[in-house]
C-alpha cells in the first residue's frame, strides 16, 4: 500500500495490493490492479464512508491446484475473501456506516493464471461466485460489476462520491499481472494462514 498523486485528479491516491483493504471517509481515491483476484467496493449511500478490498481466494480452507502499514489497513486474513469481506464491513461500521445503507460494486476475476483451463477458471470464477454469494447473504445490494474475461483491470474508487473508474489492461502488462498472480497464489497456498477475526453483527 502506498500513497501517490495522479496529475489527472485532485485527490490523493492510495494503491492497495492483494491481501489489503482500506476504509476512509476522506476525499481520496483508492486504487488497485486486478487479475484473477476480486475487489469489492462498499459505500454507505448516506455518508462519506467507503472502502475497498482485494483478495485472491475465497477461503483459506479451500485448496486449489497451483504449482510497516497500520494494522487496520492490512492483515494476513485479508488474503481470503471470507475474511476480507468481514474486515471491510467491520471497519466501515466502526467509522459510522450502517449495514442497511451499504451498497457494493464488484470487479476482477479474470482468468490469467495459465495453470491449465480448468484450475485457472475455477480460481477466477470461485472468487466471483464467492463475492456475489456473500453479498447476497449479507443483504448488501450489488449496484454494478465488471467481472470475468481474460484481461486485467485497474480501478480507481472515489471514496466520497462512490464513483469507480475502470481501465482494462492488455498486452505485456496484462501478462505481467498474470505472472504476479501466479507468484502470489503459490506463496499464499504454500501454508495455511492462521489469524483471528471478530465476526461482527449490527444490533437490531
Amino acid at each position: 500500500m502506498y500513497d501517490h498523486r495522479l496529475s489527472s485528479f485532485e485527490q490523493p491516491v492510495t494503491l492497495i495490493h492483494p491481501g489489503e483493504y482500506l476504509v476512509s471517509g476522506d476525499d481520496m481515491i483508492i486504487s488497485t490492479v486486478l487479475g484473477s483476484c476480486v475487489a469489492v467496493v462498499l459505500k454507505d449511500r448516506e455518508s462519506d464512508v467507503g472502502g475497498l478490498n482485494h483478495f485472491m481466494l475465497p477461503s483459506p480452507f479451500k485448496r486449489f491446484v497451483t504449482p510497516d502499514f497500520p494494522a487496520e489497513f492490512i492483515s494476513d486474513d485479508g488474503r481470503y475473501g471470507s475474511y476480507a469481506m468481514e474486515l471491510l464491513i467491520n471497519e466501515m461500521m466502526k467509522r459510522g456506516a450502517k449495514k442497511s445503507r451499504i451498497q457494493a460494486k464488484v470487479f476482477g476475476g479474470a482468468s490469467l493464471l495459465h495453470l491449465g483451463p480448468s484450475p485457472a477458471l475455477s480460481i477466477a470464477s470461485g472468487n466471483i461466485d464467492f463475492a456475489f454469494e456473500f453479498l447476497k447473504t449479507e443483504g448488501i445490494p450489488v449496484i454494478s460489476s465488471d467481472v470475468g474475461g481474460d484481461r486485467a483491470r485497474k480501478i480507481l474508487f472515489f471514496v466520497r462520491s462512490g464513483k469507480v473508474l475502470l481501465k482494462r489492461i492488455q498486452g505485456t502488462f496484462n501478462a505481467l499481472v498474470g505472472e504476479e498472480d501466479r507468484t502470489y497464489l503459490n506463496r499464499i497456498t504454500s501454508k495455511m494462514i492462521e489469524g483471528s477475526v471478530v465476526w461482527f453483527k449490527e444490533p437490531r
